[in-house]
């Protein structure tokens, strides 16, 4: 791929999805995307590049993104962020509970699953009453192909590696004769609502969340573009709610976009700090 047609490519995922593709990344990319080229049965980057930008190579985009992103995760990836939802929001969701009000999560870059499907676990196991309740976990993520797969909801002995042998028996089923490959019960799918979702487009919320999950998904994007999240995420949490982010990212003047941190890469959502000249600083809703 030569640089004219990288700088290309670079600025159409920018504009897309916000994905910020280093020169340094140029060789990566490629590799990403030659299997596109054959299934377009294109011999040279440069007319890939020439039909992904144009009006005819729309649907290309998402095959495109899927390429160069990541999907890789497993079943309750950095524990401490489970415990910290119990130890901060445990009083005010028993106080939902008991009250019948609604308990929103939303796995904003669920991947193939295994996040959402853990929250659903953690929360069920240390809050029983919970079953009976209005509660629900939102789900997305861009790859259409992935979301498929997680709202299959079936796994590799491989996959489930993060579950205990107890949580395997509670939480899963058994759906081959190789015993290899194990289905989320249905009690934990029913849970949870999967769907397809570009954070930079406009998101369809008609509620407010108690905890967002957007871990290992901002490392993807430039300063500018995660800047433009925080406010979106702010406005979509409850007072309090808490925010998530993965293990190499962070929120940068955490303050200022409305969020104090409360534990490695845990972030609870407060007040937006006042601009210099006295005036909040304005929120970014989604749609309501």
């Amino acid at each position: 791929m030569d640089p004219a047609s990288f700088e290309e490519l670079s600025a159409l995922a920018r504009r897309e999805c916000g994905l910020k593709l280093r020169a340094e990344k140029r060789m990566m990319v490629q590799s990403r995307l030659r299997h596109r080229l054959r299934a377009l049965q294109m011999n040279e980057f440069q007319h890939y590049v020439k039909h992904v930008c144009s009006d005819a190579g729309i649907s290309e985009r998402r095959h495109m993104i899927s390429a160069l992103t990541t999907n890789v995760s497993h079943f309750f990836r950095e524990a401490h962020h489970f415990t910290t939802l119990s130890d901060r929001l445990g009083d005010v969701i028993r106080k939902k509970i008991s009250d019948g009000r609604r308990i929103r999560i939303w796995s904003a870059g669920c991947s193939n699953g295994q996040e959402p499907y853990s929250i659903a676990m953690y929360m069920l196991r240390n809050f029983p009453k919970l079953s009976h309740s209005d509660f629900r976990i939102l789900a997305t993520d861009i790859d259409p192909k992935v979301v498929d797969f997680a709202r299959n909801a079936t796994y590799s002995e491989r996959q489930v590696a993060g579950l205990s042998a107890a949580d395997k028996q509670q939480f899963t089923d058994v759906v081959s004769d190789l015993e290899d490959n194990f289905k989320v019960k249905k009690t934990i799918r029913d849970c949870i609502r999967f769907h397809e979702l570009n954070l930079f487009s406009e998101w369809p919320m008609r509620y407010k969340f108690d905890a967002i999950y957007c871990r290992n998904v901002v490392i993807y994007f430039d300063q500018t573009a995660q800047e433009s999240l925080w406010s979106r995420f702010h406005a979509e949490l409850e007072s309090n709610g808490l925010f998530f982010l993965g293990h190499s990212e962070r929120i940068s003047s955490a303050l200022e976009h409305g969020f104090k941190s409360v534990g490695p890469t845990s972030y609870e959502r407060i007040e937006r700090s006042l601009s210099k000249n006295g005036q909040s600083r304005k929120d970014i809703h989604g749609t309501s």
